[in-house]
């Protein structure tokens, strides 16, 4: 048997029988929603009960971090000017490959104070890792080796226009299928080739077309579905073909739809958008006929943190950087949050129980509580990070700006 095949079938075999809570493999998670099945979390996060166990120092980034069962991946941006990909051991934080490439860019001025640098978390399929660059071009690795499978860049081959912000969205793997919002549109590629299977244009290119957003499967309306959404709508594609299921305006100042478009059950999806409102609608189905229509709105404007969704409740970090619990059911407030926090949050949940790190670097434990909003532990961890947290194994992996920490939470004190 060829050599790297045998070494993609271990690696792959190695990812299936891990288990499930010793893994990190896209955006939110090995469940693309934030969700950490796990033993209980202690309620402290002191340094007894939280401890490092590395940090290395690195290139600025806004990916966050994916954990295999022996390795991390991380990003950044060196120089202005290159774009980066490190694999590191996961015990000891030792380099194993670096693979780096010219594509860094310039975002618009209102938004620089925030950085350029690279900003798409990569996805992990046990063998294969993918990496969206600044500059709408999506880059295939070996995993074991660094070593380049494939390429694609979008503007080149396309002729689109580099997105305004760069390449946001963040890749999803299912089977042979590898899905992503670039080129101005959503396309499907074939994971191994990374040859087009089909291209929906769900917005016309350019600024207006760079989505924020990350697309993500679910089962509505008795159809599989490929939900995403772009700076101006969100929308249900055939995932076989690309073909447009339904589709519905979300308002946004500027276009701002940067959260991941949450799955409330078999017929409702909701979001909540900067400028706009939290929506939930509806997903109907006539004969193999979709529509979308709004169930219920509240008040309240998301901004760039994708919610968490436990037992009915949605918990979110609005645009007043306040925090929000609403009954998915019927837009029911269930609270807000006297407290205000950084701009925004990245979030996990482990049954009762939400980690949500801010980009001052404040680490909060919060009980996912609808009756009140109750913080039961916070510790500062970080002077500025954007990336999204990591947890598997009973480690926490934070991707500070200009370094990767990993934590191992000491459960004995619980």
């Amino acid at each position: 048997m060829n050599r790297i095949l045998l070494v993609g079938l271990i690696l792959q075999t190695t990812l299936s029988a891990a288990p499930a809570d010793n893994v990190w493999t896209q955006w939110r998670g090995p469940t693309r929603d934030g969700l950490v099945v796990s033993t209980n979390w202690p309620e402290r996060l002191d340094e007894k009960t939280l401890q490092q166990k590395w940090r290395l120092e690195l290139g600025p980034s806004y990916s966050g971090p994916i954990v295999t069962p022996d390795r991390v991946f991380t990003t950044e941006t060196r120089d202005g000017k290159f774009e980066i990909v490190r694999a590191l051991d996961r015990s000891t934080g030792k380099e194993l490959w670096k693979a780096e490439w010219s594509g860094s860019m310039k975002v618009p001025f209102f938004a620089r104070s925030n950085g350029d640098w690279i900003r798409s978390t990569p996805a992990w399929d046990g063998q294969s890792l993918y990496v969206g660059g600044m500059r709408d071009v999506l880059v295939c690795l070996d995993g074991q080796t660094g070593v380049e499978r494939w390429r694609r860049n979008f503007p080149e081959e396309l002729g689109t226009e580099v997105p305004t912000f760069g390449f946001v969205c963040s890749p999803l793997v299912d089977g042979d299928a590898l899905y992503v919002q670039a080129g101005g549109g959503v396309v499907r590629l074939d994971k191994e080739s990374g040859k087009t299977r089909w291209r929906s244009m769900v917005d016309g290119g350019g600024m207006d077309g760079s989505a924020f957003s990350s697309p993500v499967l679910a089962n509505l309306a008795g159809k599989r579905q490929l939900v995403v959404q772009s700076r101006t709508h969100l929308t249900g594609l055939d995932p076989e073909d690309g073909k447009e299921l339904w589709t519905t305006a979300v308002e946004a100042f500027r276009g701002m739809n940067i959260l991941t478009p949450t799955i409330v059950s078999s017929n409702r999806v909701f979001t909540s958008t900067y400028g706009g409102k939290t929506v939930a609608f509806d997903i109907s189905n006539s004969d193999g006929r979709f529509g979308a229509v709004p169930a219920w709105t509240f008040k309240a404007q998301g901004y760039m943190t994708s919610p968490i969704l436990l037992d009915g409740h949605a918990y979110l970090h609005l645009r007043s950087q306040r925090a929000l619990c609403i009954d998915v059911a019927n837009g029911t407030e269930k609270w807000t949050s006297s407290q205000g926090f950084g701009k925004y949050w990245s979030m996990v949940a482990n049954k009762e129980r939400i980690l949500a790190l801010d980009e001052r670097g404040i680490l909060f434990l919060i009980r996912a509580n609808p009756e009140k909003f109750e913080v039961i532990a916070e510790r500062k961890v970080a002077d500025d990070t954007w990336a999204h947290l990591a947890v598997a194994g009973g480690q926490l992996f934070i991707r500070e700006l200009r370094a990767l920490a990993v934590y191992d939470w000491v459960k004995s004190v619980d």
